[in-house]
């Protein structure tokens, strides 16, 4: 009896040590989190866009207001979903009807605005997913698929493959092939790749410890190292940094802080990149949303020690979850408050 009540009150004492370090951490970071950030955004920005814009027909005041709504919240690039790829790398044209279409009205309605084709599909890992991009076959394909698209008019390709681990050679491949067709064309190539991983030392833990597949996996990040491949092949990258999870607003707004300035100070001078913020209700709603991961990319902005050699912005992700008051949240809060000229 008195071994377990040694061992009981070495568990108490465990269990206060652990919840009193969590009271530090979640104090710390609510006093981080109350001064406004100074830093405001840019005039470089994207939004993801729905796929019933390529797919579908829409009258001319929809296009209208499509152009006037890219305008006032100068957006410089929409990544349209144009796909998914089939498994062996094309896309059927009846999903991309309208596409003629839309480019026209974009050129008309919101001119200098760059229309992407957004295409991507899940990559197989350890034999399962969609599309095996390990095959030079399908890479072809996937190739003339993207000529295709560019050659409708589309002014860039923006893939979206998941998931990608951070030794993808087949990636980094498909990416090199990708750059030199969309610069033979005077073209973009964009990518959207998850966050960093918190610690690349890791990686070799989880690659021991974790299978790619099934509900408990080694997760999808990028290291330093494969971050800076993509982004020596890419025009563009688009970070994926919503999907927090974590459970109070200042803990979220460190998450999208702490992105953006490492990030930014590791391929901000070699890309453009874009932070992906949020408007659809993710699974900590109450924690993360659209404020406060401006607020959170405003704050590593500041954190900069320079501003990046590139353009930088954010990512809005979606067209179709964004609500008008998010849209002037975002004016308000993001914008400028004095017109400026950012390249993309």
């Amino acid at each position: 009896m008195r071994v377990l009540g040694r061992f009981g009150r070495i568990l108490g004492w465990a269990a206060a040590h652990v919840l009193g370090l969590a009271a530090l951490v979640l104090a710390g970071a609510w006093v981080w989190w109350q001064p406004e950030p100074q830093a405001r955004g840019t005039e470089t920005n994207a939004l993801w866009a729905r796929h019933q814009w390529v797919g579908e027909p829409h009258s001319d005041a929809e296009y209208r207001a499509l152009g006037e709504l890219l305008k006032e919240n100068r957006i410089t690039d929409v990544f349209f979903h144009a796909g998914p790829f089939e498994a062996d790398g094309t896309v059927p044209e009846a999903k991309y009807g309208y596409a003629r279409q839309l480019l026209a009205a974009v050129h008309e309605y919101a001119p200098g605005v760059r229309a992407q084709a957004y295409l991507g599909q899940i990559r197989v890992v350890d034999g399962k997913g969609v599309i095996d991009l390990d095959d030079p076959a399908v890479r072809a394909r996937v190739l003339r698929t993207d000529a295709t698209f560019l050659d409708l008019g589309f002014d860039g390709i923006h893939y979206d493959f998941e998931p990608i681990y951070p030794d993808d050679r087949a990636f980094l491949a498909l990416m090199d092939a990708t750059r030199e067709l969309t610069r033979s064309k005077g073209k973009l190539v964009s990518v959207a790749l998850e966050q960093q991983t918190l610690l690349d030392a890791g990686q070799p833990v989880y690659k021991a410890l974790l299978p790619r597949t099934g509900k408990f996996h080694y997760p999808p990040r990028p290291t330093q190292d494969f971050l800076r491949a993509v982004a020596d092949r890419a025009d563009q990258v688009a970070i994926m940094t919503y999907d927090v999870s974590l459970p109070t607003r200042s803990l979220a707004g460190w998450h999208f802080a702490r992105h953006t300035r490492t990030t930014l100070e590791l391929i901000g001078d070699r890309t453009t990149v874009f932070m992906g913020v949020p408007t659809y209700r993710p699974l900590m709603d109450w924690a993360e949303d659209l404020p406060g991961a401006l607020r959170g990319v405003r704050r590593g902005v500041e954190d900069l020690k320079r501003p990046p050699r590139r353009p930088y912005g954010v990512g809005v992700y979606a067209d179709w979850t964004t609500s008008p008051a998010e849209w002037s949240r975002y004016r308000a809060t993001w914008l400028p408050r004095a017109t400026g000229s950012f390249g993309g």
